[in-house]
């Protein structure tokens, strides 16, 4: 295979969708960013995979543009080798404020041109080797001799022969299947399931280092033991803003500044040697910039091909820094540990599956009004939009969408296998969301979030609603109740974030959570209609709770008094007025 060729800068390996004709393409490096503002979105696989290539992709618009300004020069504090396009001079920096001033301009001009410049091509093609697949350093992967050198004796490889192999399908994050457990629901038969043409393979060897399991029996050889780590971003609960186009999807996660240090040198995985890589990754260090936050790799990976082109791969797991205050990572919520008085990744779970964004808005942005400030954390892509808005470099009435993408593991501690994938986004006007008015009750944030913490207690309000209904069934009351839960919180979703979405700070506040207020009271009371619509004689009848669970005085209970119990609730709890 040494005669094969197929590099991510030239040849087409991402798929987008273009705005003309609604279609999907599959694009080269060069010809997305040459043309970035043409296509709608990315148009992967899945979507997790859309949100790896959408951290590659910045990793590079990150490297360039931390270099080069606008006119593609490079910045007066750096010393730019014309031929890496590199700093050699040593990172220059007197006046903070300077060089954050600068950046933020080169993202007003690119954003306001609508495209990126030719610093980008140029340095993809100074970089051309790295992005070669099958390249003397193929991309994203080590050589054998460089496997061989870090691993221990036992596990090291010759040729196709050697432990510690991944399979196709287990990479293939649509199959994820091992040696040992067969995937029953998988898009492909099980004859096919280790095919896959070149550019696949490429996406989902990106997808793979962010979302991997901990499966693999082989690791790096070390002084001390490790415990093999998931990919990175498996370990986020992520949230990204979504643009009309990728154009702007892009710019919009384009942070050249950050928040504790206004700039960084930027070291993103194919620009450092093998040996440099690993043994900075032995040392379990946070990267202090995107770019190499951005390319993490979980393990060193090797592929050998047979003469028909058939890869096999070889895996080897890499020590993993910590992710507590790893605030370096913008693409996160953060869940404050009191045990630790530290924040870690809000990682979502099976439990958590169907909780929607919006029930966890003050998670998104920072609340004012709440006691507990010293636990919150607002994350990082949201800090960076709220820059943009306030330097005015994007408008007042802009409606951004934050939008999250999560693969969900099954839990399993030795294996971490995907089971699902969540998608889910809000939109939010841009001074709605960044609001800063100095009366806390007239925030739109911390008014939200009180709409918020009020729709989740007419919720428990029916919860506890069709809990009772179970009792007056005999039936065990809480799957039931969680399961009508479940249903009314996913009935409330399309209109509450419809309700989002129209805020503006011309509003009355007042008048607007009224508006909230009115359409959660009648969709509850419906809620509880149609159960009692459908009542069954039993429903009817009910029973005289001698055991006072649900009628302290011991009174009949059925499907009319739990119904009536649940509107006076709704009532007290929304505050309101008789006529």
């Amino acid at each position: 295979m040494a005669e094969k060729q197929f590099n991510l800068t030239t040849d087409p390996w991402i798929k987008v969708i273009s705005k003309e004709s609604n279609q999907e393409q599959t694009v080269s490096l060069i010809t997305l960013f040459e043309n970035a503002d043409k296509y709608r979105a990315l148009g992967g696989e899945i979507r997790a995979q859309d949100l790896a290539i959408l951290r590659f992709l910045l990793a590079i618009l990150t490297t360039v543009y931390s270099r080069f300004d606008a006119d593609d020069e490079p910045y007066e504090w750096l010393t730019i080798d014309q031929q890496t396009l590199r700093d050699v001079g040593g990172l220059n920096v007197d006046d903070k404020g300077k060089v954050k001033k600068a950046l933020l301009h080169t993202w007003e001009q690119l954003y306001d041109s609508g495209k990126f410049t030719e610093i980008v091509t140029t340095y993809l093609k100074r970089y051309a080797d790295r992005f070669d697949l099958f390249g003397e350093q193929p991309f994203y992967q080590v050589t054998e001799n460089e496997y061989n050198q870090v691993v221990p004796k036992k596990k090291q490889i010759s040729g196709e022969k050697g432990p510690g192999t991944v399979a196709v399908k287990q990479i293939n994050r649509q199959v994820s299947e091992s040696g040992n457990t067969p995937a029953l629901f998988s898009p492909k038969s099980d004859d096919f399931k280790n095919d896959i043409q070149l550019d696949e393979l490429v996406r989902w060897l990106v997808t793979y280092q962010n979302y991997t399991g901990v499966t693999d029996k082989t690791k790096i050889d070390m002084p001390d033991k490790f415990s093999t780590s998931s990919g990175w971003l498996y370990k986020l609960n992520p949230v990204f803003a979504d643009g009309n186009d990728l154009f702007q999807t892009l710019m919009l996660n384009l942070i050249l500044i950050g928040d504790d240090q206004p700039y960084a040198l930027q070291r993103p995985v194919w620009e450092e040697s093998i040996p440099a890589y690993v043994d900075q990754r032995k040392k379990q260090q946070m990267p202090n910039n995107l770019a190499e936050l951005y390319t993490t790799w979980s393990r060193l990976l090797h592929i050998n091909w047979s003469d028909d082109g058939i890869p096999t791969i070889f895996s080897a797991g890499l020590p993993m820094f910590e992710s507590e205050d790893a605030f370096i990572e913008p693409m996160t919520l953060w869940r404050y540990d009191k045990k630790t008085s530290r924040f870690r990744p809000a990682v979502k779970t099976l439990r958590s599956l169907g909780m929607a964004m919006w029930r966890n808005f003050g998670e998104y942005v920072k609340i004012e009004s709440t006691s507990d400030q010293d636990q919150q954390h607002e994350p990082g892509l949201v800090h960076w939009l709220r820059t943009l808005r306030d330097k005015d470099l994007i408008s007042e009435d802009t409606l951004l969408t934050l939008a999250s993408v999560t693969l969900i593991s099954d839990g399993n501690a030795t294996s971490q296998a995907p089971v699902a994938e969540v998608y889910d986004d809000m939109r939010i006007n841009a001074d709605v969301l960044f609001d800063e008015d100095p009366d806390a009750a007239q925030r739109w944030p911390d008014r939200i979030a009180e709409m918020i913490t009020l729709t989740q207690k007419i919720g428990s309000d029916y919860w506890q609603f069709a809990a009772n209904v179970a009792r007056i069934r005999n039936l065990d009351y809480r799957p039931f109740a969680n399961k009508m839960s479940a249903t009314f919180y996913d009935g409330l979703n399309a209109p509450f974030k419809d309700w989002l979405s129209n805020l503006s700070n011309q509003e009355d506040r007042d008048k607007k959570s009224n508006l909230w207020k009115d359409e959660l009271e009648q969709y509850v009371l419906n809620a509880a209609k149609e159960v009692v619509q459908s009542s069954s004689p039993r429903d009817m009848a009910g029973f005289i709770d001698m055991a006072g669970i649900i009628d302290k005085n011991h009174g009949l209970v059925n499907i009319f008094t739990v119904s009536n119990r649940l509107r006076h609730r709704v009532q007290v709890d929304l505050d309101v007025k008789k006529g």
